[in-house]
C-alpha cells in the first residue's frame, strides 16, 4: 500500500544554535524557547493522524533521536549536509514510495487541514508549494511518481525571492499547485505578530 509522508524539517533547539535571525531580535533565551514550543505544538497537532505517516528531518545529524523532544517511536533522520535545498530534496526523496509533502517547525497556524490540502493537491499537480508571507514557502511536496523531485537549483534561501527563484528553476513540464499562503517566523517583526494573534 502506497502510504502519504509528513516530513518535520527541524533543527533540535539549542541555546545559542538556529534561527539566529530571530535570537538577534528577541534574544537567545526567548528563541530557544519559541522553538522547543513549535515543535511540541506541531508533533501534537500532526503525528497521530491517520492520513499519513510523520517522519522527522533533523539537523545536527546527531541529535536526530531528540532525548525528551519527540517520541522514540518517530522515525527520524539527520538532514546530511549541503545548502537547504539539497537538505531538503534528500528528505523529501529518503521516504519510502508515495506522495510526500515537508514542512517547517517554525509555521505557528499550521495545522492538519493544511497538510491535507497539500496531499490533495498533489493528486492534480507534480509539485505543490505553500507559499510564506515573506517570500519563501513553508511547504513544498512532491508526487514523485514517475520521476524524484527536481533540484531546487540556485536559490537565494531566508530572502524574499526564494519562492520565485526555485519557482524559475523548475522544468516547464513540472505541474505546480500552490497551499495557503501562510507566515513563518524568521525574526523579531514576525515573532511579534504571530504573539498579537495568539501564538
Amino acid at each position: 500500500m502506497i502510504r502519504r509522508h509528513l516530513v518535520l524539517f527541524l533543527r533540535r533547539p539549542r541555546l545559542g544554535r538556529g534561527k539566529r535571525r530571530l535570537a538577534r531580535d528577541i534574544g537567545d533565551v526567548a528563541a530557544l524557547r519559541f522553538e522547543r514550543l513549535m515543535i511540541a505544538r506541531l508533533l501534537r497537532r500532526l503525528a497521530r493522524d491517520r492520513r499519513w505517516r510523520l517522519r522527522l528531518a533533523v539537523t545536527p545529524d546527531r541529535d536526530r533521536h531528540g532525548r525528551g523532544l519527540w517520541p522514540s517511536r518517530l522515525r527520524a533522520a539527520g538532514q546530511g549536509g549541503g545548502d537547504l535545498g539539497g537538505r531538503m530534496r534528500r528528505a523529501v526523496a529518503g521516504c519510502p514510495p508515495g506522495p510526500v509533502v515537508l514542512v517547517g517547525a517554525d509555521i505557528p497556524a499550521l495545522s492538519p487541514d493544511h497538510i491535507a490540502e497539500a496531499f490533495r493537491l498533489l493528486g492534480r499537480h507534480d509539485l505543490v508549494f505553500g507559499p510564506a508571507e515573506d517570500g519563501g514557502f513553508w511547504l513544498v511536496g512532491a508526487r514523485r511518481s514517475p520521476r524524484p523531485p527536481p533540484p531546487f537549483g540556485r536559490v537565494r534561501w531566508s530572502g524574499p525571492h526564494a519562492l520565485a527563484d526555485v519557482l524559475g528553476n523548475l522544468p516547464r513540464r513540472a505541474s505546480v499547485g500552490f497551499a495557503a499562503r501562510l507566515a513563518d517566523v524568521d525574526d523579531g517583526p514576525s515573532y511579534r505578530a504571530v504573539i498579537r494573534r495568539g501564538l
